[in-house]
């Protein structure tokens, strides 16, 4: 438990404390724009038990290189995110994640105003469920998915994507029974 609130702790901090940006000879607009958004996420789990969710979702997106101290491809960024949704099966039950994600965008694929990307990343999260032999409320959250992102005028963007999750505690207490998702987001980025 105390390794989960250590994590926790630091996750937060990337969340709610503003990023530290590298010390070196570029300036502010030699980095793609920090953009803010929104999205909801629906989707189902699929192992052990079958439960829709729905989420509502904040979001920023950084430019890689503004967080990180080395070197980074262009199409990198850095995204972190904060989640609060319900389960849809009767039981009406609540969780609550954050999420810090890798996001490279495939511009070799980009088509007119429609940009592919792919996703990957971890994240903290809080169910108010558990599954039998779950173990802990608290627990990691990997994810994964693959997206397009549809530019609109003035620099905001309409996002679509697919994501995989997982929720499991990593083997932090001796239940360690996990719950597989796939979810479709739908977003809005300014």
């Amino acid at each position: 438990m105390r390794v989960i609130l250590i994590i926790l702790g630091v996750v937060c901090s990337l969340v709610f404390i503003p990023p530290v940006y590298a010390q070196s000879a570029t300036t502010a607009s030699d980095y793609a724009p920090t953009r803010y958004g929104a999205a909801l996420l629906v989707g189902k789990a699929y192992s052990p038990d079958h439960f829709g969710l729905v989420l509502a979702q904040g979001q920023v997106v950084f430019d890689y290189d503004r967080i990180f101290w080395h070197a980074a491809p262009e199409p990198l960024r850095f995204k972190l995110e904060a989640n609060a949704g319900i389960t849809t099966d009767g039981r009406h039950r609540g969780l609550l994640a954050v999420n810090a994600m890798a996001l490279y965008y495939l511009e070799h694929f980009k088509r007119g105003d429609w940009t592919p990307y792919v996703e990957a990343g971890i994240g903290l999260i809080y169910t108010d469920f558990q599954v039998a032999g779950q173990g802990m409320r608290f627990n990691f959250n990997p994810q994964a998915g693959v997206g397009v992102e549809y530019a609109l005028p003035g620099g905001a963007a309409v996002t679509t994507a697919v994501r995989l999750q997982h929720i499991s505690n990593g083997k932090t207490h001796h239940d360690n029974r996990g719950i597989n998702l796939a979810l479709l987001m739908i977003g809005y980025l300014f």
